[in-house]
């Protein structure tokens, strides 16, 4: 009786264990199939267009207040009366 039970454990957890490690060594395939790794690469590419989308508007914001301020400057030194050239 002792060494049937046994058996019978061992075998039961010996299975156990191959279940999990064959579902284990599925979910890791399908991590690295290509379809999955290319939609990844494919949100990352989106992911970096949009900031570099994002840097550049803040860019010409900058730019344009940078030429506002000298602009503004610019038209405080030159007297009001003077013609134009």
């Amino acid at each position: 009786m002792k060494r049937s039970f046994w058996v019978a454990l061992g075998l039961g957890a010996g299975a156990t264990g191959a279940v999990m490690a064959s579902r284990w060594t599925k979910k890791q395939a399908k991590k690295v199939a290509p379809a999955t790794l290319a939609r990844e690469a494919r949100g990352g590419l989106l992911e970096l267009g949009k900031l570099v989308s994002e840097s550049i508007s803040e860019g010409r914001r900058a730019m344009e207040d940078k030429e506002r301020e000298l602009r503004g400057e610019v038209d405080a030194k030159t007297p009001e009366d003077t013609p134009a050239a």
